[in-house]
């Protein structure tokens, strides 16, 4: 039987481990999916390169003290989750080491300080999620829920421990309802989005409902407090279906701030985290009254609106169209319309002399998606030859991605003038391996 010593933990939430040479060398390294840091595991591999192999854990020959038992039933076949073998607190300090050997690898920089990672709780915490539906006609069933690990099909999932309870109760009615629909074989997809006192749900729907569906629905959404929208084209086309009278939001209480949105919109999944990101990286920006700020990527104006509770003006940019214009009527409901201003623009090729129009920022804010924010850094670089007085002297930059995070630290340190003076873990997925981060870039 293979057997190898799991020294670390990579991005994906696996054991690494090396093979051992004839002569007693480290030979080629082996991912071992479900296998932890310090343990003695038994293996098999399932993809073979020169270098490297990727194996499943066979048996455990030396356990590590941070494994627990799984809450969820179902992990290890649905793909929501890898790490739920592993201690809450432990998941916490991988990812942060995940960030650190992310900023020096690939970025050749480290931060100064090391923020106190953020983090709260581990579960009933996602508020959006994306849910499959499946009729598997063989067997006589509908699915809804997540993916298989590593497939296309849909988990046979009863319940999820990281969608709010309300909601986990509700999988086997919805697969009960949806199985009794007429557009079984036409609705593919629920996009899930709870707010403060509002469950919606959007039904990817393929064909016209039948006026027993609509009955159905109804009853559904009337019994189990849930707000029906429908999508039958791109998400622009979700409208509400029943009850329509109700508004979808989420608040920044430390703020004063109410933050309106479609079930379509793109928002943070884990709302408690969310109000905790927003006051660290207001705190870490360190706005000053009288000052002008710009919040790049800015999406719905999650931080552009508490920025502007403190600032003297602050920029919204943002790439699109909708979203633009939805920052700016939820500025308008906060009463914060004539501390702000929103604009389109395309930030993966904004270049200096787009920042010499936009005029001088003291500090900007910057959330990019998974891509990071290459243009930008680039445009600060050059900002230094054609105007170095317009740089801000201070950066907070949100992450979702520590590769291109580092990426963008290593043009920030290297060539636009600046330090990395803090740096911290968000964990706004618990038993995931998806890292948020944030990081703090200072003029020197």
């Amino acid at each position: 039987m293979n057997k190898i010593e799991i020294r670390s933990f990579d991005i994906d939430a696996r054991g690494v481990g090396n093979l051992q040479n004839e002569d007693g060398t480290q030979g080629k390294v082996v991912f071992v999916e479900g296998a932890l840091p310090g343990e003695l595991v038994g293996f098999s591999s399932y993809k073979k390169k020169a270098s490297w192999e990727v194996a499943t854990m066979t048996s455990l020959h030396r356990e590590s003290s941070q494994r627990v038992v799984p809450k969820c039933e179902f992990f290890g076949v649905c793909g929501g989750c890898s790490m739920q073998h592993l201690n809450a607190e432990a998941q916490v300090a991988i990812k942060q080491r995940v960030l650190e050997d992310n900023l020096w690898h690939i970025g050749k920089v480290r931060a100064e300080t090391m923020l106190r990672p953020i983090y709260g709780p581990t579960w009933g915490y996602r508020y959006r999620a994306r849910l499959s539906v499946r009729h598997v006609i063989k067997k006589g069933v509908v699915l809804v829920g997540f993916h298989e690990k590593k497939s296309r099909y849909v988990a046979n999932m009863e319940t999820c421990e990281i969608l709010p309870p309300h909601v986990s109760a509700m999988l086997m009615p919805l697969r009960e309802l949806i199985g009794s629909l007429s557009i079984i074989e036409q609705l593919p997809q629920i996009e899930l989005a709870v707010g403060e006192g509002v469950t919606a749900m959007v039904l990817r729907i393929m064909a016209t409902l039948t006026a027993e569906d609509e009955v159905r629905l109804k009853a559904f959404a009337d019994k189990y407090k849930v707000e029906w929208w429908l999508q039958q084209k791109g998400p622009e086309s979700a409208t509400p279906y029943y009850p329509a009278n109700s508004e979808l939001f989420y608040s920044l209480p430390e703020f004063g701030v109410k933050m309106p949105f479609k079930p379509t919109d793109f928002t943070q999944v884990n709302h408690h985290i969310n109000r905790v990101l927003v006051s660290r990286a207001l705190r870490l920006l360190d706005v000053q009254k009288g000052e002008r700020v710009a919040d790049l990527f800015c999406g719905l104006g999650n931080f552009t609106l508490p920025i502007a509770t403190i600032a003297e003006e602050v920029v919204g940019i943002e790439g699109s169209d909708v979203l633009t214009e939805r920052a700016r009527q939820n500025a308008l409901r906060n009463g914060l319309s004539e501390k702000t201003s929103f604009s389109t623009q395309n930030l993966f090729v904004i270049t200096a002399h787009d920042f010499v129009a936009l005029g001088k920022f003291d500090r900007m804010l910057i959330d990019p998606p998974r891509d990071g924010a290459m243009a930008v850094c680039q445009a600060l670089i050059d900002l230094c030859v054609l105007a170095p007085e317009l740089r801000p002297t201070r950066l907070v930059y949100v992450s979702c991605s520590p590769s291109t995070l580092a990426r963008d630290a290593g043009m920030l340190v290297r060539d636009a003038g600046y330090k990395l003076s803090f740096a911290g873990v968000v964990n706004m997925f618990p038993h995931t391996s998806h890292v948020e981060s944030v990081a703090v870039f200072d003029l020197e």
